[in-house]
């Protein structure tokens, strides 16, 4: 798919949610439990046993329905090996140490998620041209009122919060200006995984997506007036 288009839809679904499981079989049972729930978007961290397996598996499964991230990017070999996979974006724990990720991603055209916590790694992240920034461990410096703080001197820059997102605050996220959500084990629990009972996921999922669509409709009647 287009870097375009994989940017435009990882903000029109509004959620990535992050599988770290301790299988390959727990994190494809995560995958189709969140498209199940309405959410056709997964990253899957290289911490996951069997990671690449994992995204070629996918990629060949449900690649043309489901956007297929590799996260805790952290080295030029590991972006070679997760694009070869398959992956159609990638997400990347920091931005200064990381540099090198970014600039393949670049060449390669691909869309990339790179992590920052401070003003000016935000800044750093944004003038190395990723596409989105992710704010982790969000919830660590203010939640939601630490997005909308961010969005002050940096309007442009599509800003991810990871870390404190869940069905509480979620809403919260997107009204102080986040672009999308990053999601873990609030919505791909380990304990559902454990046990197979990917239901749980997917109901969890239906109801991230009832609140994303719920607070933007809030939102645009918000500045329709």
């Amino acid at each position: 798919m287009d870097k375009n288009l994989v940017r435009q839809r990882i903000e029109e679904i509004g959620i990535v949610p992050v599988v770290r499981a301790s299988s390959s079989e727990e994190a494809c049972m995560a995958a189709e439990a969140v498209r199940l729930g309405g959410i056709p978007i997964v990253e899957i961290t290289m911490t996951v046993p069997g990671a690449l397996e994992v995204i070629a598996a996918l990629a060949k499964q449900c690649g043309s329905e489901v956007l297929i991230g590799a996260g805790t990017i952290r080295s030029p070999d590991a972006v070679r090996r997760c694009l070869d996979a398959g992956a159609q974006f990638l997400v990347s724990p920091g931005t200064r140490t990381n540099a090198q990720v970014i600039e393949i991603a670049a060449q390669r055209s691909v869309v990339m998620i790179a992590g920052a916590l401070t003003p000016t790694e935000v800044d750093s992240a944004w003038q190395l041209g990723v596409d989105f920034v992710k704010i982790f461990p969000c919830s660590a410096v203010g939640g939601p009122s630490y997005i909308k703080a961010l969005k002050g001197p940096f309007p442009e820059i599509p800003l991810v919060p990871t870390g404190g997102v869940n069905l509480n605050t979620a809403g919260d996220f997107l009204k102080a200006g986040a672009a999308a959500l990053g999601v873990g084990g609030e919505l791909v629990q380990a304990a559902a995984l454990k046990a197979g009972k990917a239901e749980l996921i997917t109901e969890a999922a239906k109801k991230y997506v009832e609140i994303i669509q719920k607070t933007r409709a809030q939102m645009a009647a918000g500045m329709s007036k």
